[in-house]
């Protein structure tokens, strides 16, 4: 027995030994069949979906130059990934047109690089240069990259064949495209295939330290065929950028290890302003600021920001208001958007305790300081402190935020915040607690939610609460999901976005879809039940949508159905929001309307979307017709018009009113470095004209020169309300 003892472990250790030289890596014979070698002892006890999805990435021994010819020693030497999978319009088999990917690293940088073979006749569909480009709209590839291995949050980074950059942070199943990255991307175009090399900075990453493991992606978006492919296969139900199907990525040598990263970015301002409306003379300002970034390690930053200008963000694009509740405009601003999921994903859509549009919107920024990151393997910490200026209005203001999140199971976490704004001079202040737990299974099919957050203000009156959770299951033909909430009437989140308060919501979901795969890709009915009640459980509101939607081949899809819809007002309210005439507070309405909807194939160079509801609104009746027409001439001009008109019918003492929100951009690409942006909206309801005309030059990576022209004119007698001028440099120095 003992020599029997002594021969296993001898064996064992072989194993290892053995599994450490060898990388699995599925590959196809000549009869179709996958032939699977060893595994490396790193991915040992690694249970994730494609756990036999494994990437061995050599490290680099000469230099590699991006200019889309892989000539290099390193990339003829480079492992490859072959054999992409379909993930849509169906998640078997492969697609038609062929794909390989490749990494390689050096101690300063990682490099991807990509051939896509694309042999079917025509052109290639890219926008244009634009950074962050639609996604569907464009030929393209998209990379992840979980550097924590927690299959939640990810890094995404891509290109299309325009040589237009694509990054930006995962979360879950969404993606956030407005943080930016120092990467560097260089397309080549051929007959027969493009080819794409990208430089991911290793200071643009966080990672832990002694990492020699990551979990990683690609996928590929081939509109003249309309298949969207990956090499670590994921069900069509589900993004082919989700941290839950990626496969494992294994560095040969461990990367780089972590150093003190220190980046300034100051930015010097000048322009001219006049606020007609107010009578004000004209006006010249000057102003100058920085951000600061410090990376401790690869897994922690701070960032720091002193007389912070959000001059040159996009302006948002308008919308049409006939609700009783505020409506949603999400935050652009850089400093606010890297590890952001720390801080944005408590509560639900409507009932979030930190909003971070909230900072600022009345008041300059002076300045503030933000530290996120990852301690250990499972542990996550942010913490943010930022100070706005005094106003004639308001007082200096102080906000600051914890949030603290710690991962369980495989995909799940526990999350804790503390939200504290106070101003200054005076004992007033709001707070808000929140406790949330994140559920998400090792396959993504369950997925949900349960949280309570609670109030604190002077006084304290009771009923300051709120409650949720729902749970979602997403198969490939079923979708399910149940979300119930409550909020406490005298709940206040003055940092956060609270849509209405006092209430109970029930809402169930369902959606069954049918994948034919001919003609008709894909095609199935849905229902949405949606109701409020008083805590007392007397009914408030209620929207019960049931339709059905046809997905064809080409990616031109039509949706259909009908919308009941009851109110009971609370306060007495004016559908029109420009009366001065209101419905009562306690009558009630039941009303009923039809929508549809036509989305076009982004293949076409005209293309774009039509929405028409018709029905009973309130007590009369109404019309909404809603378009968005796109037309491009690649890679340099895209035109688009986005439109809503609006016909409200109500009974005296009413008057028929008509809105027109009318608004055409223009945008040019002169390369992917220099952009022009001229958007006009022209809104009757808040009677302005804004004009927004936008030059962004990129003549370093994150290093930008702007020059924004704005102006405001009331839509009904087209009088100038207030105009601006502004240029705009900004440094990334490192």
């Amino acid at each position: 027995m003992k020599s029997l003892k002594n021969l296993i472990i001898a064996l064992s250790i072989s194993l290892i030994s053995w599994g450490s030289v060898y990388a699995q890596d599925t590959r196809s014979n000549e009869n179709g069949e996958e032939s699977v070698q060893i595994v490396l002892a790193d991915t040992v006890g690694i249970n994730i979906q494609n756990k036999n999805f494994v990437y061995v990435a050599k490290k680099m021994k000469g230099e590699i130059t991006l200019d889309g010819v892989l000539d290099e020693e390193d990339w003829l030497n480079a492992n490859q990934m072959e054999n992409f999978r379909l993930v849509t319009p169906v998640d078997s088999g492969y697609p038609y047109q062929k794909s390989t990917g490749m990494i390689t690293y050096d101690d300063k940088a990682l490099y991807i690089a990509t051939i896509f073979y694309d042999t079917i006749p025509g052109k290639r569909i890219m926008e244009s240069f634009r950074r962050d480009y639609r996604f569907n709209y464009n030929d393209n590839l998209l990379t992840v990259f979980d550097t924590f291995r927690d299959q939640t949050n990810a890094y995404t980074f891509g290109s299309s064949p325009s040589g237009a950059i694509w990054d930006g942070i995962v979360t879950g199943s969404q993606t956030n495209l407005n943080w930016d990255s120092k990467i560097e991307v260089e397309v080549k175009n051929y007959s027969d295939k493009w080819i794409t090399e990208i430089k991911v900075p290793f200071r643009s990453l966080r990672y832990p330290k002694d990492s020699k493991v990551w979990y990683v992606n690609f996928g590929r978006l081939d509109l003249k065929t309309n298949q969207k492919s990956a090499w670590a296969p994921v069900p069509r139900q589900f993004p082919h950028a989700s941290p839950a199907y990626t496969g494992v990525l294994i560095f040969d040598e461990p990367l780089p290890e972590p150093r003190l990263n220190f980046s300034l970015i100051p930015y010097v301002l000048g322009g001219y302003h006049r606020d007609f409306e107010a009578n004000e003379e004209a006006g010249y300002r000057k102003s100058f600021g920085f951000d600061a970034k410090i990376g401790f390690t690869t897994s922690t930053n701070l960032d720091l920001t002193y007389n912070p200008d959000f001059a040159q963000v996009e302006v948002d694009q308008q919308q049409m208001n006939l609700d009783r509740f505020e409506l949603f405009f999400p935050e652009k601003r850089q400093f606010f958007l890297e590890n952001q999921d720390l801080f944005s994903e408590y509560g639900q859509y409507d009932i979030t305790p930190f909003f971070s549009r909230r900072i600022g919107l009345d008041a300059p920024v002076l300045g503030g300081a933000r530290f996120t990151g990852k301690i250990g393997n499972d542990f996550r910490l942010g913490f943010m402190h930022m100070v706005t200026d005094q106003t004639s209005m308001m007082p200096t203001r102080n906000y600051s935020v914890l949030s603290m999140q710690q991962k369980i199971f495989s995909r799940s976490n526990i999350s804790f915040m503390f939200v504290n704004k106070e101003y200054s001079g005076s004992d007033q202040f709001n707070r808000v607690a929140a406790l949330d737990y994140n559920m998400a299974s090792n396959n993504n099919v369950w997925t949900g939610k349960f949280f309570y957050h609670r109030s604190f203000r002077p006084g304290n009156p009771d009923k300051q609460y709120a409650q949720g959770a729902y749970i979602n299951y997403n198969k490939r033909n079923i979708k399910l999901e149940l979300r119930q909430a409550a909020v406490g009437k005298n709940f206040l989140a003055e940092t956060g976005y609270v849509r209405r308060n006092n209430y109970i919501l029930f809402n169930p979901e369902a959606q069954y879809t049918f994948v034919p795969n001919k003609l008709v890709v894909a095609h199935g009915p849905f229902i949405d039940m949606e109701a409020y009640y008083s805590h007392e459980y007397e009914k408030l509101d209620h929207v019960y949508e049931a339709g059905y939607f046809v997905n064809f081949d080409g990616n031109t899809t039509v949706t259909t159905g009908i919308s009941d819809n009851y109110v009971k007002l609370m306060e007495d309210f004016d559908p029109t929001h420009v009366s001065n005439v209101y419905l009562p507070a306690g009558s009630e309405y039941d009303f009923l309307l039809w929508f549809g909807r036509i989305e076009t194939s982004p293949r076409r160079p005209l293309n774009g979307t039509l929405q028409y509801s018709k029905g009973e609104f309130f007590n009369g009746h109404g019309d909404m017709i809603e378009t968005n027409i796109a037309y491009r001439y690649q890679p340099y001009i895209n035109f688009s018009l986005n439109t809503v008109y609006t016909n409200l019918r109500l009974p005296q003492p009413f008057t028929n009113q008509q809105f027109w929100l009318v608004g055409p951009k223009l945008d040019i690409t002169f390369s992917p470095k220099v952009y022009l942006t001229t958007f006009v909206q022209y809104n009757e309801q808040v009677n302005n004209t804004n004009v927004n005309i936008r030059l962004q030059w990129r003549y370093k990576p994150v290093s930008d020169l702007f020059i924004v022209y704005t102006d405001n004119y009331f839509a009904d007698t087209r009088d100038v309300r207030n105009r601006a001028l502004v240029l705009k440099l900004t440094y990334w120095w490192n």
